[in-house]
C-alpha cells in the first residue's frame, strides 16, 4: 500500500531534521579538525600530538560517515519531490513502513540492500 501524504509530509520534516542536525555534527567536527593547535611545538610531549592527530582522524572518519548519511538523506528527499520515496530503488517494490520508520533515508528494501553490499548487484 503506497505511503499517504500525509505519511511523506512526516517523513520529509524527519528527513530535513536529521540532515540539518547532520550538518551541525559535521562543521563542529570541521571546526575541531581544521583550527589551528597554538600549543604544538612549543612544550607539548610528542605523545600528546599523536593523541591530537589521532582524535582528528576519528572526527575525520567520522564525518565522512555522516555525510554519507547526508547523501542517503538527500537522495529520499529527491525521491519524494520524484513520487517515488517508499519505493526501492533496485527492485521498484514498496519499503516497508516500519523500515522507513526506523531508517527514514532508506531507498532500498532489506533484499535489496544485502544483495548490493555482497556485490550480487
Amino acid at each position: 500500500m503506497p505511503l499517504q501524504k500525509s505519511e511523506i509530509a512526516k517523513f520529509k520534516k524527519r528527513l530535513e531534521e536529521l540532515r540539518a542536525q547532520l550538518m551541525r555534527t559535521v562543521q563542529g567536527a570541521k571546526e575541531a579538525v581544521t583550527q589551528p593547535d597554538e600549543a604544538k611545538g612549543y612544550s607539548q610531549h610528542s605523545a600528546d600530538e599523536g593523541t591530537d592527530d589521532f582524535v582528528k582522524n576519528i572526527n575525520l572518519e567520522l564525518t565522512n560517515k555522516e555525510f554519507n548519511v547526508i547523501r542517503q538523506i538527500d537522495r529520499a528527499l529527491e525521491k519524494i519531490e520524484e513520487g517515488t520515496y517508499g519505493m526501492c530503488d533496485i527492485t521498484n517494490e514498496e519499503i516497508p513502513l516500519k523500515r522507513l520508520e526506523a531508517i527514514p533515508y532508506a531507498t532500498m528494501t532489506v533484499k535489496a540492500q544485502e544483495r548490493l553490499e555482497k556485490g550480487l548487484i
